[in-house]
């Protein structure tokens, strides 16, 4: 038995078992982004005030532990928010290639905090061509799954709408399919499927990704008109936009997800506090209905 087998086997595979069998629904987390005004112990007490379980807590650049501290940092802040009763069960970084210099300090620091999935960063496509530019960053791909692996933490990658790799989750599954499914996955975006695939593209990316489905993001938009008469994305409040929550959560409450939700305001609030727990309290609704 190599190293690697040793650790997923007898750490990270154990405690990923026992988190999912100890739930019956998602862990709901608030993204930390939204609260990048706040040190650890205050993020850790608004979070709790407004009732999330959980953060997804931003490790990147600009984030709330940036990658050279990442050592030092993240575990201050996961000690924090932990008490406070809550969980970190994810962390969105800006890692796209396991070549990266902060790639293993932070896949490493998350293992030894029981961190269990982290989102990997968005790649563009600028001008390149999809199949080109998918082979390019295949290898970054494999090896940031290989480290998930060999620390037993869970990697993510996201459906970003726009110019993205894995705008259209097809693309994921491109770099993704012949990998181990235990170890590398799909964080799955309905209001950026329904912003690529309309009223059946973001079903069938669903049916996609729902068998390696580990982390989920939640937001809402609709279509609008610019000043300039040109179609734009405008994101919005929950429940007023053009995702179908009722169809979406219905399917993975059917496939037994139980991991993070993570919860994203990326419109412009007026009152940031005030948008964040009508949000929460959509998605509470959502997943007592279909959940129980």
């Amino acid at each position: 038995m190599t190293r690697r087998q040793l650790l997923a086997t007898s750490f990270a595979a154990p405690f990923l078992r026992t988190a999912r069998a100890n739930r019956r629904r998602p862990t709901l987390c608030i993204f930390s982004k939204h609260l990048q005004q706040y040190g650890y112990e205050d993020l850790a007490r608004v979070s709790k005030d407004f009732g999330f379980e959980g953060v997804d807590l931003t490790v990147r650049p600009r984030g709330h532990i940036l990658p050279e501290n990442v050592t030092r940092d993240l575990p201050a802040a996961v000690n924090a928010i932990r008490a406070r009763g809550l969980s970190v069960p994810m962390i969105t970084t800006g890692l796209t290639s396991g070549s990266d210099p902060a790639a293993e300090p932070t896949i490493r620091t998350a293992s030894e905090l029981k961190v269990p999935f982290f989102k990997i960063g968005y790649i563009r496509y600028r001008e390149a061509h999809v199949l080109e530019k998918l082979a390019e960053v295949k290898p970054g791909i494999r090896a940031l799954a290989a480290l998930g692996e060999k620390y037993g933490v869970v990697a993510g990658f996201h459906n970003h709408s726009g110019d993205y790799v894995g705008a259209l989750v097809w693309d994921i599954r491109e770099l993704i399919h012949d990998l181990d499914p235990a170890w590398i996955g799909y964080y799955y975006d309905p209001c950026h499927a329904t912003i690529e695939g309309g009223r059946f593209g973001w079903r069938a990316a669903l049916d996609i990704a729902l068998p390696r489905l580990k982390m989920v993001a939640i937001k809402d938009f609709y279509w609008a008109r610019d000043a300039r008469g040109r179609w734009q994305r405008r994101m919005c409040p929950l429940g007023e936009g053009m995702v179908d929550w009722d169809r979406f959560f219905a399917t993975i409450a059917k496939a037994r997800f139980t991991g993070p939700i993570s919860l994203h305001v990326e419109y412009e609030p007026a009152d940031q506090h005030a948008a964040i727990a009508k949000d929460y309290g959509f998605l509470q609704k959502m997943v007592a209905k279909y959940y129980g």
